[in-house]
Order: structure tokens, then sequence, then C-alpha cells
């Protein structure tokens, strides 16, 4: 049974790649305000979830909704809009754009949503001060530490607001201190600004952070809640 008030739902995925199952009757909800760590080993289908999940690739078969929408039924166009404006992405090595500095990174979904540049750079630099790296706005990606870089990526993330964030293995390349403060404040930004966030990753330290963690393993879904 699905919980009431979910704002993310996919039941009975199946996903294949030739001769390949990636996703097996995977289940997936996650309400607004929720952390929930996809974790499983290499292979087990967790990206391919996560990718079904942010309207990326689609299912086979299975059914997803957003905020009671038929993410599979939507228009490529609707889909990209979502990403845009309600869906925030951060991945492994952070993806900056590296001709910009890492306040443009920051204020780069803004400007592609038609804000203006300067109330995009205001708002971006906000939230580089909320990430602790205000003082590296005028810096590229090239000439700030990973750690640094990772924030700067969270920042870009959370600037339009989005309701889901979806997190790909955020700390996977950085030390142990600089993954615990980006997890610190990924989390904490996005409580406090309700929004879910579907963290993939392989590392318990990590899934930590997590109210839930979704175990996957051939291509299923198990469910284990942090409270029990």
């Amino acid at each position: 049974m699905i919980p009431a008030g979910s704002l993310l739902v996919a039941e009975d995925l199946h996903k294949t790649y030739g001769r390949t199952t990636a996703l097996d009757g995977a289940g997936f909800s996650i309400h607004p305000g929720e952390v929930v760590a996809v974790m499983g080993s290499s292979g087990s289908g967790k990206s391919t979830l996560l990718h079904c999940l942010a309207g990326i690739v689609p299912p086979d078969s299975g059914t997803l909704r957003y905020d009671g929408q038929d993410l599979v039924a939507m228009t490529d166009a609707r889909r990209s809009a979502l990403r845009r404006t309600e869906f925030g992405f951060v991945f492994q090595f952070g993806q900056l754009v590296p001709e910009l500095t890492c306040t443009e990174n920051v204020a780069l979904p803004l400007r592609l949503a038609g804000v203006r540049r300067r109330a995009a750079e205001l708002t971006a630099l906000q939230w580089l001060e909320r990430l602790e790296v205000e003082d590296i706005g005028h810096q590229r990606p090239s000439e700030v530490s990973g750690g640094q870089g990772q924030r700067v990526a969270v920042a870009r993330a959370l600037v339009t607001s989005p309701r889901v964030v979806f997190a790909d293995e955020p700390t996977g390349a950085l030390d142990t201190y600089s993954g615990e403060r980006v997890m610190q404040l990924l989390t904490d930004a996005a409580r406090t600004t309700n929004a879910a966030v579907v963290l993939v990753t392989h590392e318990p330290r990590v899934a930590a952070y997590s109210d839930r963690e979704i175990v996957v393993r051939d291509g299923r879904t198990r469910d284990v809640d942090h409270t029990v």
C-alpha cells in the first residue's frame, strides 16, 4: 500500500536493456521533506530506478506518478520542464560548466527559466552563502576544491526551490570530511525547504542521513525504515 500524501510514487516498474533486466517490479514512494536512500550494489538497478523516477528514462511497464500526475504519459516537453523547475539534480562529479563562475553555475537554472541575470545571480549568491561557499562565487570550477565544487552543485540543485532533489552518489568523489559536510548541508537545506530527496548511494554512512532506505537487488526493491 502506498502511503497517503506521497509526492512521487512508482509501482511495479519493469525495465530491460536487451537481454538485461534492470528493474523487475520495483516500487518506490517519497513524501515532501523526506530523504530516502536508494542502496544497492553495482548493477542492482538503483541508477535505472532514479532515472525512471526523474522522468529521464521511461519504464517498459508499471505506474509512475508525480504529484498525482502520470509521469509516463506526460509529453517530453512537460517532463523537461519538470526537470528544469520542480526537480533538482546533484551528480557524483558535480558536472559544473567549466567556463562559468560558481555564481553563474548556480544561477544557470534560473536563467534557463527566464529569470533576469541580476536577480538570478543574487539568488545564487544567497544559496552559496547558505552552503558556506559564498567566498568562491567569482571563481571557476577548476579553481576550487572537490568539496567546494560539490557544495556549488548542491546550491545549483536547490536554487529553483525544487520539490524533489535527485542525488546520485553525491559524495562518491569526496574525502570523508567533505562528504559528511556536503550531506549535512544538503539534507538540512532540503528539509528546511520541504524538498524530497532521492539519494542513490552504496555507502552506509551516507545512507545514514536518510529517513528511510530502499534496497535494490536484482531489479527489485525492499523498504527499510530507520525508525524500526
